[in-house]
């Protein structure tokens, strides 16, 4: 596809910043004492889990229907997601006032596929494979006419997706590192391409759960790896990275870290009796080496964390 092929630079980041705007909230920046104390670095917590839709997801998501031309856009959009790209594409489509298609597995988090519907998305179920999905979403696409907004695999969604870390750049000066989480890479894509043009010497960290790190490994082999097979408990970093995301991430990206399902509950765990806010499993993962003193080495460190969402059954907590 030509989109894959098109690089995606700062200038569309900054132009997506500008388009969505209106549309999302300016989330804020957080910060702990006790937390800096625990990890030896100054911690900065860009706070996505307050963005509307509960995550990050609304940015990119609103900045792909916004740019679809009135021709592309009348027949609505389609998507398949685990449940925040699916929300957020469903309220942008409805902000919009076209028709959203939402492709979602099985064993997503019902309270996501509620979310999904309160936005006026049509769900389809499927099997809780990325093969399920992707034929899912083709068939939809053959029989609506709709256009096909991928939760990664697109330039418009990434460029969305990094005006979070503009933002956190605009509002703390200096930082040595950057750390999102990955799963199929568009937020992390994003933030690299928005950090590195911002502060080329910042170093840019994906994190991943190690149950689910094949970014790690593909990183680490040069070529794109398969998906694990374990489970996590961070549902929302299931995917796995495309060429278009891998290529970015080659480029741009310094390491990954991976954590354990312990650790990313016991980050879970500091951030909501620390902080005192909702953060979901997926977003903790990215607090997670940070919190583990994993750059304390660097003395005075100041380390900007994406805690990329807030969308947990509250059901269903691991603690």
């Amino acid at each position: 596809m030509l989109m894959a092929l098109r690089e995606v630079t700062f200038d569309d980041v900054c132009a997506a910043g500008g388009r969505i705007a209106e549309h999302i909230h300016r989330t804020p920046v957080l910060t702990s004492e006790l937390l800096d104390q625990i990890a030896g670095a100054h911690l900065f917590f860009k706070c996505e889990n307050f963005q509307k839709t509960g995550s990050f997801k609304i940015r990119g998501a609103t900045n792909a229907v916004l740019s679809l031309s009135e021709e592309d856009a009348r027949h609505g959009v389609v998507t398949h997601s685990s449940g925040n790209h699916a929300a957020a594409l469903a309220r942008a489509a409805q902000r919009r006032g076209i028709p959203a298609w939402i492709v979602m597995p099985s064993n997503a988090p019902a309270v996501k596929k509620a979310a999904v519907e309160a936005y006026g998305g049509q769900i389809s179920e499927c099997e809780p494979t990325l093969a399920a999905r992707e034929s899912t979403a083709q068939e939809l696409l053959r029989r609506t006419g709709a256009q096909m907004i991928h939760p990664y695999d697109n330039r418009n969604v990434i460029a969305g997706q990094g005006t979070a870390a503009m933002e956190l750049l605009e509002d703390v000066a200096d930082l040595d590192f950057i750390l999102a989480p990955v799963s199929g890479g568009g937020l992390l894509s994003g933030t690299a391409i928005a950090a590195k043009a911002m502060n080329p010497k910042i170093r840019v960290i994906g994190c991943e759960p190690k149950n689910a790190d094949d970014a790690f490994r593909s990183m680490a082999s040069g070529k794109l790896e398969p998906a694990a097979k374990a489970q996590t408990i961070a549902d929302g970093l299931r995917a796995t990275l495309c060429p278009l995301t891998f290529s970015i991430l080659r480029d741009r990206v310094d390491q990954i870290e991976t954590v354990t399902e312990d650790e990313i509950v016991s980050a879970m765990r500091a951030l909501w009796g620390r902080l005192k806010i909702v953060v979901e499993p997926s977003g903790a993962v990215a607090a997670g080496p940070a919190l583990l003193g994993r750059f304390g080495a660097a003395k005075c460190a100041r380390v900007g964390i994406i805690l990329s969402g807030g969308n947990v059954d509250l059901s269903q907590l691991p603690f």
